[in-house]
């Protein structure tokens, strides 16, 4: 059985069994496992013959953007969440998480997603669904446990839905369910614990999270009849409607919020909130993630080891471009209507093929621990996004 941080367990959702057996331990997890003196981690994934490699940004970049390089790429998403799953067996924010609820909408493109990930989804919706309390971290910050998985599971249920079978199925169902018993007396869906950008940042994020799940349930707000979950519904757009943006992250990710419940969103507000991104694109033609917020703004605790690992980067002062924001901001525009042949968008989308890997995959630095790299995987998973949003993937068809 594999070993967890203690930290790790509250963040994620284990499958009930799993979770009797290892909540009561404070173990390791392979983030946070001792390493040899000057040694890195071995493989990013690992499970029986499936091994993926560290990412390294001195990995070559691909001669050649093309269908090879796609399938290399499916390649790397599809063999990283099997080893997750297999191996780890837990909802999080940067494998299966992503994984689930980006890779269903490219099944027309990339072939259908495996379902090993699905089913490991289903076995952890909790078979009774019941009133969860409010407890506190270590520092007083108040929250609902098990919030975060909780997003996480019933988004990628909810895409799955949304674009393999075209009907909410009774887990998604239930897993939206269990999500609102986790949501927090001001309506909001609360991040706890470290940060680990960009997937554990600021409420706003994880809250747009959550609308996404709901509204991307094939007709499950429509045909919401339950006065109580009505009225959490009601209580997270009133959060979302009122709720002081943290930092720029949260004023970029309002063109999200727009698109999922248009009536969250104003032409003023979404156009200065394309200003705002176009602002900070680079010369390059890509954006930093960095250039969204400051470092303490990120989250309500920014450890000192992840203060020391992003103020020591080469880049520290002037952050280059990285794969997950610039791919991030073409999802925004083309999600916003803006033309996939806007200049802005073009020279992103010129950025993301000369950046992939011959690995087929996007590099990108972690800012949480500087090891494993897992911000490669949510990058590649946004890039594939952005150049679907652009018509810029080859068909490759069934896998």
């Amino acid at each position: 059985m594999k070993k967890w941080a203690a930290t790790t367990v509250m963040r994620i959702a284990m499958k009930p069994t799993l979770a009797i057996l290892l909540l009561p331990s404070l173990v390791l997890s392979a983030e946070t496992a001792p390493q040899k003196p000057n040694s890195g981690p071995p493989f990013q994934y690992q499970s029986g013959d499936l091994r993926v490699s560290i990412p390294s940004a001195n990995e070559p970049r691909v001669a050649r953007f093309d269908a090879e390089s796609v399938k290399a790429a499916v390649k790397y998403l599809d063999d990283g969440s099997i080893c997750w799953v297999r191996e780890k067996s837990c909802v999080n924010c940067h494998t299966t998480g992503p994984y689930l609820s980006e890779r269903p909408a490219l099944m027309p493109i990339l072939g259908k997603p495996q379902e090993e990930v699905l089913t490991d989804f289903i076995e952890s919706v909790p078979k009774e669904i019941r009133e969860v309390g409010e407890t506190s971290t270590k520092s007083g910050y108040k929250h609902m446990p098990g919030a975060f998985t909780a997003v996480w599971r019933s988004l990628g249920l909810a895409e799955w839905d949304k674009h393999i079978t075209g009907q909410t199925s009774g887990h998604t169902d239930a897993s939206l369910r269990d999500m609102f018993e986790r949501q927090s007396a001001n309506g909001a869906f609360v991040s706890h614990g470290e940060v680990e950008i960009p997937h554990i940042t600021t409420d706003f994020e994880l809250s747009l999270q959550a609308v996404r799940a709901i509204t991307a349930a094939p007709q499950w707000l429509a045909g919401l009849k339950d006065p109580k979950l009505l009225a959490k519904v009601e209580k997270l757009k009133a959060w979302l409607r009122t709720a002081e943006p943290k930092n720029d992250w949260d004023r970029v990710l309002s063109l999200q919020l727009a698109v999922y419940l248009p009536e969250m969103g104003s032409p003023e507000k979404r156009e200065a909130a394309l200003t705002l991104l176009s602002s900070k694109q680079h010369p390059d033609g890509g954006w930093s993630t960095r250039d969204f917020s400051a470092l303490d703004a990120w989250h309500f605790e920014v450890s000192d080891a992840v203060k020391k690992l992003i103020t020591g980067l080469p880049d520290a002062a002037n952050p280059e471009s990285d794969a997950y924001m610039t791919a991030l901001a073409v999802v925004l525009m083309r999600q916003s209507e803006v033309p996939a042949a806007d200049d802005r968008v073009q020279r992103a989308v010129t950025w993301l093929k000369r950046e992939q890997r011959v690995s087929g995959r996007w590099w990108m630095q972690s800012l949480y621990r500087g090891n494993y790299h897992y911000s490669t995987y949510i990058a590649t998973c946004q890039a594939l996004k952005a150049l679907a949003l652009c018509d810029e993937l080859p068909t490759l068809g069934a896998q």
